[in-house]
């Protein structure tokens, strides 16, 4: 039986997917039943997740330049409390302080006592939420060569363990733009045995529908059906509006859940002072499009609060 939180969305059936590919496991749980444990948690219809973070904690005092994950060790109290605010407004899922916890961004971190830290954070917070962990790209390009495969895989390992060791429910790669640096990501998540879901940055190209790397929604569908994960989606970018095509697109592509979570818009300075011109009730104004396009996950990114996430909640209420 699934927890109070998880019973208040329209159940829709999910389709299964197929793996493209065998992949050795050993002890840990297969494919399988990391994939069936998302569709449990989605039984009953689509979840909310939470909204942005950084965000967040610059309000509460972050410094320009500082990387918000080291604050899992010097401040968790103001971690904790986004974590709890998010918990308060509904949201069914947490995410954590760790997206970028890993060795190629952060060398020389104690980035097991990182990682370990967020998830407990979250933890302590989330109530009945789920709680899935947070893992960011590198900052490096393979493509140039400034980092190389097998340092990024390795990277991926020890944040993922470290992840999963503290008690994640699943994790969430995400804010990604190469195809072949999140299927590293995958690859290496999956050895935990959670659930994995990928999550891609569409923010560039004429419509905006491809990544920083020019993958297309399709292109990242297939790979991340191939790479294994047992979700696919798209977080950040441009907007609201935008997401419903992406959305839309993901869903005729693979049979994986979907994964969104858009910005508030576009950023624009106000004096020293980032702002988003998308309002909370804008935002949610589009849920009914996004549940329709296929969404299994909704929440906000860059520039979303807690009070998106009431207003999505009550967007969820209204269409039942």
């Amino acid at each position: 039986m699934l927890p109070d939180p998880f019973r208040g969305g329209r159940t829709r059936k999910l389709r299964r997917h197929p793996r493209s590919k065998p992949c050795i496991l050993g002890a840990m749980e297969s494919p399988k039943k990391s994939s069936n444990r998302l569709q449990e948690w989605l039984a009953s219809g689509l979840l909310i997740t939470d909204g942005a973070w950084g965000t967040e904690l610059q309000a509460r005092g972050l410094p320009p330049g500082t990387i918000p994950d080291t604050w899992n060790l010097t401040h968790p109290e103001k971690v904790e409390e986004v974590a709890r605010a998010y918990a308060e407004a509904g949201s069914q899922i947490i995410l954590t302080n760790t997206f970028r916890a890993n060795a190629v961004a952060m060398p020389g971190a104690d980035l097991d006592a990182i990682n370990r830290a967020g998830v407990a954070i979250s933890r302590r917070a989330a109530g009945r939420a789920l709680v899935f962990a947070s893992i960011g790209p590198t900052g490096k390009m393979l493509v140039s060569g400034e980092v190389g495969r097998d340092q990024i895989s390795a990277a991926f390992a020890a944040q993922a363990q470290s992840l999963a060791a503290a008690g994640a429910n699943a994790l969430l790669i995400e804010t990604m733009s190469d195809i072949e640096e999140a299927r590293l990501a995958v690859e290496a998540a999956r050895l935990t045995g959670l659930p994995v879901i990928a999550s891609f940055a569409f923010d560039s190209g004429k419509n905006k529908d491809r990544t920083m790397m020019g993958a297309t929604p399709e292109a990242v569908a297939t790979a991340m059906v191939e790479a294994g994960a047992d979700g696919v989606g798209a977080n950040c970018g441009v907007g609201v509006e935008l997401a419903i095509g992406i959305c839309r697109r993901f869903h005729a592509a693979c049979d994986l859940p979907i994964w969104i979570k858009p910005n508030a818009g576009l950023p624009s300075m106000e004096g020293a002072t980032v702002h988003y011109a998308t309002s909370a009730d804008f935002f949610a104004s589009h849920y009914a499009a996004l549940s329709e396009a296929g969404a299994s996950f909704l929440g906000g990114c860059c520039g979303s609060t807690p009070e998106f996430i009431r207003a999505l909640i009550n967007a969820r209420q209204t269409a039942l």
